[in-house]
């Protein structure tokens, strides 16, 4: 069974403003790759972390059977949020001491996608020569470009 990976990136051109989001589904066994698929959107008027997380959220909800895979982010947001910040927030009915959780809608639609999966989550420095995650950003900033005047 191929070992699968989703690199995946979100892009706002002012915060807020448009956004896109890009993720890239490699399947590989040992160093080859035997299948990939390229993902992307935007919206008009959005945040970065929004795009972060609706990046991987589309790659975890485009997987039609259960599956392993390790999902890769350039955001500390959405790694710490889903490995760290979303049990006490649970825990307290989603809510969080000192005010609301910001994209609580993004947040539980990420937690209720990623329990059909097993994941495991690995951050990498963004804009660094990763290629996985340098095409993930440039999937991201294709699918702002619709957005943006």
């Amino acid at each position: 069974m191929p070992d699968l990976y989703a690199y995946t990136d979100g892009a706002c051109s002012g915060n807020p403003g448009p956004g896109g989001w890009g993720a890239v589904l490699i399947a590989r066994e040992g160093d080859a790759v035997v299948k990939e698929r390229e993902l992307k959107g935007g919206e008009a008027h959005t945040t970065n972390n929004r795009m972060e997380l609706l990046a991987a959220i589309n790659a975890l909800e485009t997987l039609s059977t259960a599956s392993t895979l390790t999902v890769v982010t350039d955001s500390s947001y959405v790694k710490d949020g889903i490995t760290k910040w979303i049990y006490g927030w649970k825990a307290k009915g989603w809510k969080k001491k000192g005010g609301e959780i910001k994209n609580i809608d993004l947040w539980q639609r990420l937690d209720e996608a990623r329990l059909r999966h097993d994941v495991t989550w690995e951050w990498v420095k963004g804009h660094a020569g990763h290629p996985e995650n340098e095409r993930a950003d440039e999937l991201a900033r294709a699918g702002m470009a619709p957005f943006k005047g």
